[in-house]
């Protein structure tokens, strides 16, 4: 079983900067974490899940939505298995709850952007922490 804990939500205004952090434990089908994928979705109350960006362990690529790319960026520390997600340049439209997600797996080729948006796609998601910006 594979927990998440995710940190670093808050209150910031238009304009600002916020970083969350989530660090993944446990193991995979019994295995150690391994080669997998991770990264954030978002979500506003009454609308779908939103992909935010996520990060490939297997060679380090980084896939964003469009509504945050050149805002927002994902890296990772492989050795304490953890992700942070640096956000610039924060919209009122960017408050929602962020989940950190972990999936078992990689993915590579010109349909990785597809297949890496998909909701169904990940193991296991975090409680979410708040993100709210004002205008």
């Amino acid at each position: 079983q594979v927990q998440l804990v995710e940190s670093g939500g808050g209150l910031v205004q238009a304009g600002g900067s916020l970083r969350l952090s989530c660090a993944a434990s446990g193991r995979a089908s019994g295995r150690t974490l391994g080669t997998y994928t991770m990264g954030w979705f978002r979500q506003v109350p009454g609308n779908e899940r939103e992909f935010v960006a996520v990060i490939s362990w297997n060679d380090g690529s980084t896939y964003y939505g469009d509504s945050v790319k050149g805002r927002f960026t994902i890296s990772g520390d492989n050795a304490k298995n953890t992700v942070y997600l640096q956000m610039d340049y924060l919209k009122h439209e960017d408050t929602a709850v962020y989940y950190c997600v972990y999936w078992q797996g990689f993915c590579s080729g010109g349909a990785c952007y597809t297949v890496l948006q998909r909701v169904q796609r990940y193991d296991t998601w975090g409680q979410g922490t708040q993100v709210t910006v004002s205008s």
